[in-house]
């Protein structure tokens, strides 16, 4: 069982890192520009994918941490 639910988090952090730009940026203009009828799972999961760029941001630009460890994504480590 345990093997199942991380083979699920897994893909649904691979799934979700790839596409929350397209969705944080597409249903909008699907909603507003081309009059896609709103449904509540969509909503919540461009709430989510919201919450993962904010996320990311904050991350990367204001505490200003790496998701590598240290010095695994350097440069000189890998020549």
């Amino acid at each position: 069982m345990k093997k199942i639910l991380r083979e699920i988090y897994g893909a649904g952090i691979l799934f979700f890192y790839y596409f929350k730009w397209l969705m944080l940026i597409g249903y909008p203009t699907l909603i507003y520009g081309l009059d896609y009828p709103r449904w509540w799972v969509m909503d919540l999961l461009w709430l989510y994918c919201l919450a993962l760029v904010i996320k990311d941001f904050i991350w990367k630009f204001i505490l200003k941490r790496s998701y590598c460890e240290e010095g695994s994504c350097s440069r000189e480590s890998k020549r």
